[in-house]
């Protein structure tokens, strides 16, 4: 994580005496990544490619879970990890290094971490994974241990991790949807009030069936892709799939890739398109968990809608710039000197600047130059 970060709590105006001390709680496996960068091409069948840049962090869930803590918001994470060096490095990295409450997470004895070996080359990634499912844990008194903690293993999946019976009364939760299953925590996390945010992945039962997505019907929010977005609503345009879902859900975003995001609240119609921010990509893993965790911010701040889908781009946009999923997700620092350096470049759209001049009211009036220096990215360095 960056040093010296602004100490800028995006919900502080809106927090209360009896408000849930958890912002946000997520669950989903935890992966060690190992990501490699600087590749002119694909790996060819029997030969050895060196990669200019090389780096692991906790990915999978963590991803998430390190962009809404970056973004000042307090995060729980149910998750199971191995006993082995890479679970230590992965909870240790979470936990001490971005203050993420993990009481509802656990080790498991005997259980190795599942890896992922990312490699990054033009502008895209191909990733190879290994792990198994984790074997539910026996219930122990208390919670947030390495040894174990109570609660049932009913996912299916490798490295399917915990789900908490009773998940924290939170302000937010994620979800991630598959056809056909439906996981319990959902419906009591919203009925404790907290509002849900999903996203879903590639159906391979190739029905595209929002009806098989039970669990859509207790979330505030549903953050697909455009190909996902049109799929699900038999539509062959983007806006015109995120009106549909606004059908079925209150807010519908559909991420366009390159050409930015579009989103309609179904309660007042209001829609808002915003174009990308060209960057230069060095590694779009985990972009799509960060553009989730910054419209989350955005929503639990109760930002207009257009100035979510902003924040969301911006956010992404800065963490393909530097490589590895947790690694990269921006914190306030990093939104700062982008902000401080984007009005002195020339020849700046004066309406491109506009659509940012929210981040006025939010961050301090100086900051440190860019770039900023990020995190050590390997395993066995001592910060």
């Amino acid at each position: 994580m960056s040093t010296d970060t602004p100490g800028i709590d995006p919900l502080e105006a809106l927090r209360a005496p009896r408000d849930p001390a958890c912002d946000v709680f997520l669950t989903g496996p935890v992966f060690l990544d190992i990501i490699f960068t600087g590749l002119d091409s694909a790996p060819v069948r029997g030969t050895e490619s060196w990669a200019r840049g090389m780096g692991s962090s906790p990915g999978g869930v963590a991803n998430m879970a390190t962009a809404l803590a970056r973004l000042g918001l307090h995060t729980s994470l149910a998750a199971a990890f191995g006993d082995d060096h890479y679970g230590e490095y992965c909870w240790d990295a979470l936990e001490q290094g971005e203050g993420i409450d993990l009481s509802m997470s656990h080790t498991v004895p005997g259980w190795h971490s599942p890896v992922t070996v990312s490699m990054a080359y033009e502008g895209e990634r191909t990733m190879v994974s290994h792990g198994h499912e984790a074997p539910a844990p026996a219930p122990v008194a208390g919670t947030g241990s390495r040894a174990g903690a109570a609660g049932t293993g009913t996912s299916t999946g490798a490295a399917a991790p915990v789900f908490p019976q009773c998940p924290p009364r939170a302000r937010a939760a994620i979800a991630s949807l598959a056809p056909g299953r439906s996981e319990p925590w959902v419906a009591t996390a919203a009925r404790d009030g907290a509002l849900l945010f999903a996203d879903v992945g590639w159906d391979e039962t190739g029905r595209w069936d929002l009806d098989a997505l039970p669990d859509l019907a207790h979330c505030e929010a549903f953050l697909p892709n455009a190909e996902e977005a049109m799929r699900y609503t038999r539509t062959d345009c983007p806006r015109a799939a995120a009106h549909a879902l606004a059908e079925r859900v209150p807010l519908a975003v559909v991420t366009l890739g390159a050409e930015g995001a579009y989103a309609v609240d179904g309660r007042t119609g209001t829609a808002a398109a915003v174009p990308a921010i060209e960057v230069e990509a060095l590694d779009p893993t985990g972009a799509g968990d960060v553009f989730v965790a910054g419209f989350v911010t955005g929503t639990l701040a109760d930002w207009p809608l257009a100035d979510r889908l902003a924040f969301a781009g911006l956010t992404a946009a800065l963490s393909v710039q530097e490589f590895g999923g947790s690694l990269s997700a921006p914190g306030w620092a990093e939104i700062a000197a982008w902000w401080q350096l984007i009005r002195t470049c020339d020849r700046q759209d004066p309406a491109a600047l506009e659509r940012y001049a929210f981040l006025d009211d939010l961050l301090p009036a100086t900051a440190r130059a860019w770039p900023l220096r990020r995190a050590v990215p390997t395993i066995g360095f001592r910060q």
